[in-house]
């Protein structure tokens, strides 16, 4: 479904970035562009003083966020929306030790519903990735950087956003600065009249909010194009009367059913629980974010999250940030928030990520294909025989550590249809493949 410049105007906003591309799901048999076609360097967009018309990409359109002008918005996103800065300090960036493995390219492993196999550099293209890095043992041992991205960029991560939001929670309640027992109105007195009123801080980190909330990008109707509106950084039509920000928006989401039993993935969640987190702490999640850990392990350069219209951060998936330094991020959590013999917050901060959720709760949820999984922390939780668990964002973005293979992986990618669904099934088992060969190369 296209959206018309007119419509633009009047919802499209920082989700909806996410929204254009989720309408592809319903699409999933069309035939994009390959990997190679789709190159950003192929069409010349943003090219020239100013750019010629028919290369220029909108942000009030949407025309930015299309197939295939996504693989060039994801490493430019603070050109087309306002965000605001994770500072990485004035440390200098720590070395990354080097030792790169030429046969993980090689590496075979049969993708699902299928018995052909296919080579872990087949699996790139396949899946759109513009970067990818593997640690083993802290070491770089695979680097590669496809469409628009460079290691001098940042790229979008889309959801994975989610999994920092929960990271600094983990943290906040392994320190005893945030009680995971208390109701939501305990740290929020602004949701004391909303669906948050009797949920659990525990409730919101995990995902087992009971809200009368649709995420059906589908239907115009649905709640998501509300939150969308709320949130958009762009002037509202003079019409307009509903919640200004993410936050007042939330103060109007309604219960429906009852919280802490069925795992329902929710972007509001993941804004309810920044909110949580920046009264807790005091200090805004992006302050929060950099103060304990982008300025702490010696990132190369500034994460961003993009902003409502308040300046508020969009947590539920707005961050934007380097390949290398996302790996960083990883391998403290591998290391359980030891960085080089200094524990900067709690290892029972991971341990209770990696633990995993209700693999109950998430049964009765709508992800037929990760079956077996939990959901913790805002976490992914594989629940398989290596304790694997994931940061993962819509087109394909992914932070997957495995702490028995002493793994961290990270995809960034710009996959034509916005669900994992649609490439979880070349990615998972290649995943799965290079664990297995670190494994037994021990």
């Amino acid at each position: 479904m296209a959206i018309t410049h007119d419509k633009s105007k009047k919802s499209f906003t920082l989700l909806i970035l996410l929204a254009l591309t989720l309408q592809t799901m319903a699409q999933e048999k069309q035939k994009f562009l390959s990997a190679k076609e789709s190159e950003p360097s192929n069409f010349g967009w943003m090219e020239g003083f100013p750019p010629p018309a028919a290369k220029v990409l909108h942000s009030g359109d949407g025309s930015f966020f299309k197939f295939p002008a996504i693989r060039y918005s994801v490493v430019h996103m603070r050109e087309f929306l306002p965000t605001i800065r994770v500072s990485k300090g004035l440390k200098a960036p720590s070395v990354m030790t080097y030792e790169l493995d030429g046969k993980i390219d090689e590496l075979t492993f049969t993708p699902w519903n299928t018995t052909k196999k296919m080579t872990w550099e087949e699996s790139l293209a396949q899946n759109y990735t513009d970067g990818m890095i593997i640690l083993h043992k802290g070491k770089v041992i695979y680097e590669r950087y496809f469409g628009a991205l460079t290691e001098t960029e940042v790229h979008a991560v889309m959801s994975l956003t989610k999994s920092l939001n929960g990271t600094l929670a983990s943290i906040l309640v392994a320190e005893g600065t945030l009680d995971e027992t208390k109701l939501v109105p305990f740290y929020v007195p602004e949701l004391k009249n909303s669906a948050y009123a009797d949920a659990t801080v525990r409730d919101v980190m995990d995902m087992t909010t009971a809200l009368n909330y649709s995420e059906d990008y589908a239907n115009p109707n649905a709640d998501v194009w509300q939150f969308s509106n709320a949130g958009n950084p762009l002037p509202k039509p003079k019409d307009y009367k509903g919640p200004e920000g993410y936050y007042e928006y939330l103060e109007t989401v309604k219960k429906q059913g009852v919280h802490g039993e069925i795992f329902g993935y929710k972007t509001v969640n993941a804004d309810a629980l920044g909110w949580i987190i920046a009264r807790a702490s005091g200090k805004s999640v992006n302050e929060l974010l950099s103060e304990r850990i982008w300025s702490k392990i010696g990132m190369e350069q500034d994460a961003y999250y993009q902003v409502d219209s308040k300046g508020i951060a969009f947590t539920g998936g707005g961050f934007n940030a380097g390949l290398r330094d996302l790996a960083r991020f990883g391998e403290l959590l591998r290391k359980q928030g030891n960085w080089n013999g200094e524990q900067l917050f709690p290892a029972k901060a991971v341990q209770d990520i990696a633990r995993g959720g209700s693999v109950a709760a998430f049964e009765k949820s709508e992800h037929p294909g990760l079956k077996g999984w939990s959901y913790r922390n805002m976490w992914w939780i594989t629940e398989n025989k290596d304790g694997a668990y994931a940061a993962r964002g819509v087109h394909g973005q992914t932070i997957y550590i495995d702490p028995f293979a002493e793994m961290v992986l990270v995809r960034l990618s710009s996959h034509p249809v916005a669900g994992n669904a649609a490439n979880d099934a070349t990615s998972l088992p290649a995943y799965q493949a290079v664990a297995d060969y670190l494994i037994n190369k021990k």
